[in-house]
């Protein structure tokens, strides 16, 4: 296909978004990049809030002139702390996660059923990081010095218990999850399963239409319980054969390459790494909050400073997780053109998650946020794929 420029071919899919679509995803995706500063923000005012209470104080303070012991102590703290902060922090996450997403077309779920399924989501997540607060208080009671190093493994090994069951016992809870039904889709998608050895009866289709409008599939838990699973969205938006094979081989790529355990693995240096900092700048952050009565790391009265540092961190580390997934995401494109062999279908896909992600930032903005490559840079790249290994019998855009 001498013939062929991956260039042009690229601009070409990019006109299939007309200007208007393009310039609401623009608008999108850099109103998300001031999110992170203002939720960073609202972070620390919900911190300082917590403070001036003196709610954890006091209740730290009851339970031990009442002799309770240390555990107990921690996860009632914890167990207020990640209360107040959820509702203090609703009517932001109202904004963010809901009326923005209904505001830009992303999503048609009322209101009522996104806060049904927030309050869910929050009351699990309120007990397992209480229990995680729990274990890390500990750390910090018995290993002060080296807590931080012992704190990163404790939470690696609640993130991957996390994705062992969250396939089994959390997703059910808010979604349907069905295998792909007999037909053209899934016999594509076994032949794929087959070549790339990816379990056959992974492969599900799950209702994600109830929450998002967005075209998604995504890889989810772990050993015996990692499936594939795309949203009905993309079916609901016209998705064909090649498109089906090139997102499944993209996200079977995620399930070959073992991705998942190549995050937790770079997680847990980054998390004893934030654990270090923050060992080492919570006198300061606890003096910024004006939190007097506050003791020192070991008191869990402090989470409000503890949550607030790591929050700091967190922003600071933005490039660092962007670059990460964004470099497993370049490895799943790849592993998907070489098994499904789809640069068109991978590439028409592509071009409808622009809705939600600007399709070409700059390089710098790129770098800074995006945790997956730009859909300019995939697109080219199928098409630099398409030019070097030329298709029989397989349509041009």
């Amino acid at each position: 296909m001498t013939d062929f420029d991956p260039a042009a071919a690229t601009t070409q899919w990019l006109a299939t978004l007309s200007p208007q679509e393009t310039a609401r995803a623009v608008a999108y995706t850099q109103g998300s990049h001031w999110l992170i500063l203002w939720a960073f923000l609202v972070s620390a005012l919900v911190a300082w809030i917590i403070v001036r209470t003196d709610v954890l104080v006091m209740i730290r303070s009851r339970m031990e002139r009442r002799r309770r012991r240390p555990l107990a102590v921690s996860f009632v703290v914890a167990l207020v702390y990640s209360v107040m902060s959820w509702v203090l922090t609703l009517p932001w996450s109202i904004y963010e996660s809901w009326w923005r997403e209904k505001q830009y077309g992303l999503t048609s779920q009322a209101l009522g059923g996104w806060l049904g399924e927030a309050a869910i989501g929050a009351a699990i997540s309120v007990v397992v990081t209480s229990l995680l607060l729990v274990a890390i208080y500990a750390l910090i009671r018995r290993a002060r010095r080296f807590w931080w190093a012992w704190a990163s493994g404790v939470t690696a090994a609640f993130i991957v218990i996390g994705l062992v069951i969250s396939p089994l016992v959390i997703e059910p809870i808010f979604n349907t999850y069905t295998p792909a039904p007999n037909g053209p889709v899934r016999d594509a998608v076994v032949a794929l399963a087959k070549e790339t050895g990816t379990p056959s009866d992974k492969i599900f289709i799950y209702d994600g239409s109830k929450q998002s409008d967005r075209y998604t599939a995504n890889v989810s838990g772990l050993f015996g319980s990692a499936r594939v699973a795309m949203s009905d969205t993309m079916f609901k938006k016209g998705a064909d054969l090649a498109e089906v094979r090139g997102v499944v081989g993209h996200e079977m790529g995620h399930y070959a390459h073992s991705h998942v355990l190549w995050m937790v693995a770079i997680l847990v240096g980054l998390t004893a790494l934030a654990f270090w900092l923050t060992d080492r700048l919570y006198p300061l952050g606890r003096r910024l909050l004006g939190a007097d009565r506050v003791g020192d790391i070991a008191d869990p009265a402090g989470l409000p400073v503890l949550a607030l540092i790591l929050a700091f961190l967190g922003v600071l580390g933005t490039p660092v997780f962007a670059t990460m997934t964004r470099t497993i995401e370049e490895d799943a494109d790849h592993f998907s053109l070489v098994h499904a062999n789809e640069p068109d279908g991978l590439s028409k896909a592509l071009v409808k998650t622009a809705e939600y992600r600007a399709p070409s930032p700059s390089a710098v903005e790129e770098f800074l946020f995006y945790d997956h490559p730009s859909v300019e840079n995939r697109v080219r790249r199928a098409m630099e794929w398409k030019k070097a290994h030329p298709q029989t019998g397989k349509p041009a855009i």
